[in-house]
């Protein structure tokens, strides 16, 4: 348990990643843990698309740069190699919670793993796009899916950043 606790503090968004491509092996373990994530009824109403694929990597950084307003040429993926966009059934209730849910497994079994990551946003807009609902299509996804997060992963460019002070006055207690 002490361990646990201190993979979740001592887990930090990365911001600069070596090119260096994370083995399938080890993307299959993150994956895995965020399917074990639980789920609103345990319906597991969130899928995983992961992205290795260069062109593909480069295409969805373009379009999502595109959507968060930066100038071209900027990746909002901070050079990551890989990622795993996490969706759910739009028709689900619980859809943001669950895949939310789903992106800290991976970002914690990553980094359990030696991995970097960081929770890019704006996958909801590139998923109600005609551009990511052919996507999603095209890997044979009929049903409605929102788009709830991009889980970044590569090997960390330098050291990880510190953690900030936690802020006082956030927990309550009624006894």
């Amino acid at each position: 348990m002490d361990n646990m606790l201190e993979q979740m503090k001592s887990r930090r968004s990365i911001r600069r990643f070596k090119a260096d491509m994370v083995p399938q092996e080890v993307l299959d373990r993150i994956i895995e843990a965020g399917l074990y994530a639980p789920s609103g009824k345990g319906q597991q109403n969130t899928i995983l698309v992961q992205v290795t694929d260069k062109a593909l990597r480069d295409e969805i950084a373009r379009r999502n740069c595109e959507i968060g307003g930066w100038e071209e040429g900027f990746d909002p993926f901070y050079g990551a190699p890989a990622m795993v966009i996490v969706l759910a059934r739009k028709d689900w209730p619980n859809r943001v919670y669950d895949g939310s849910v789903v992106m800290e497994n991976l970002m914690l079994a990553a980094h359990a793993l030696g991995v970097g990551s960081c929770w890019i946003h704006r996958a909801r807009e590139e998923f109600e796009t005609p551009w990511g609902k052919e996507l999603l299509n095209s890997l044979g996804i009929e049903k409605e899916y929102e788009g709830i997060g991009h889980c970044a992963l590569g090997y960390a460019e330098g050291e990880p950043p510190e953690a900030a002070a936690r802020k006082a006055g956030r927990v309550y207690y009624i006894k």
